[in-house]
C-alpha cells in the first residue's frame, strides 16, 4: 500500500475508500478477523477518520466487515462450524421460499435471468460476476416467497457469507469450474418451482444445502469455498 501522498485526498469519497479497503481485504492485506483501526487507515490513505468510518459502514452493509457497539470494525471471519450452521439455516429458509414461490406460481423471469447470467459467467471464468449473480439468485428466490421476514433473515446470513466466500475464492485462486455441478442444482430448483412442486422443491433445496455444507467442510483446509 502506498501512503496516499500520491492520492489526492480531495478526490477521495467514501465509496472509493470502501473500494480500496475491500481490495485490501480481498488481497489478504487485511485478514479475516483482523481489527481495522480507523486512525491507522486514515493516516495511510491521507483522509479524515470520519471518512474511513463511513467507508467501513459501506463494507459492513456489504458483509465484509462486522461492527459491534463501541468496538472497532473487524474483517468478517466465519469458522467451519459457523458455515455449517449457516447452511442448515439456509436449507430451512430457502427451502420454505421455494415452496411458497411454487405454491403461489410466482413469475420466475428474474430468477431464470440470474441463473442464465451465472452460467455465462462460469463459462467465461468471470468469478466476480458469478459470485455477484449467485448471491442475487438466492436473494431473488427468497424475495419470491413474498414474506418480508423470510427475506430479512436471508439477507442477514447470505450477505456476509458471500463476502466471506469471495475472500476465500480470491485467496485460493479457485476457478469457476467449481460451480458447474451447483449450477444444475440451481436450475432444477427453478424447474421444480415452475412445475408447482412446492414440497418437492423445499426438500430438494434442503438436500442441496446439506451437500453444499459437506463440500465446504471437505475443502475447508484447502481454503476453497463457494456458497452454492
Amino acid at each position: 500500500m502506498t501512503p496516499s501522498a500520491a492520492v489526492a485526498p480531495t478526490g477521495m469519497i467514501k465509496n472509493q475508500l470502501s473500494d480500496q479497503l475491500r481490495a485490501e481485504i480481498l488481497h489478504g492485506s487485511l485478514k479475516p478477523g483482523e481489527r481495522i483501526v480507523e486512525s491507522k487507515w486514515a493516516t495511510t490513505l491521507g483522509v479524515a477518520q470520519a471518512s474511513i468510518r463511513e467507508a467501513l459502514n459501506i463494507l459492513a452493509q456489504a458483509g465484509f466487515v462486522t461492527k459491534a457497539a463501541v468496538r472497532s470494525a473487524r474483517v468478517i471471519h466465519l469458522s467451519e462450524m459457523n458455515v455449517a450452521h449457516i447452511y442448515r439455516l439456509r436449507g430451512a429458509i430457502e427451502g420454505l421460499a421455494a415452496r411458497l414461490a411454487a405454491q403461489s406460481r410466482r413469475d420466475l423471469k428474474v430468477l431464470q435471468a440470474t441463473m442464465d447470467t451465472m452460467r455465462e459467467s462460469a463459462g467465461t471464468g468471470d468469478r466476480e460476476r458469478l459470485i455477484d449473480c449467485d448471491l442475487l439468485y438466492h436473494l431473488v428466490l427468497c424475495e419470491l416467497s413474498h414474506n418480508a421476514y423470510l427475506l430479512e433473515h436471508a439477507r442477514r446470513i447470505l450477505v456476509p457469507l458471500f463476502a466471506f466466500v469471495r475472500m476465500r475464492v480470491c485467496a485460493s485462486g479457485q476457478s469457476t469450474s467449481a460451480w458447474q455441478k451447483d449450477l444444475e442444482a440451481h436450475q432444477k430448483t427453478i424447474d421444480l418451482i415452475r412445475e408447482g412442486e412446492g414440497e418437492v422443491a423445499e426438500q430438494y433445496v434442503r438436500s442441496v444445502m446439506e451437500r453444499f455444507a459437506k463440500a465446504a467442510s471437505d475443502h475447508w483446509e484447502k481454503q476453497e469455498l463457494h456458497a452454492g
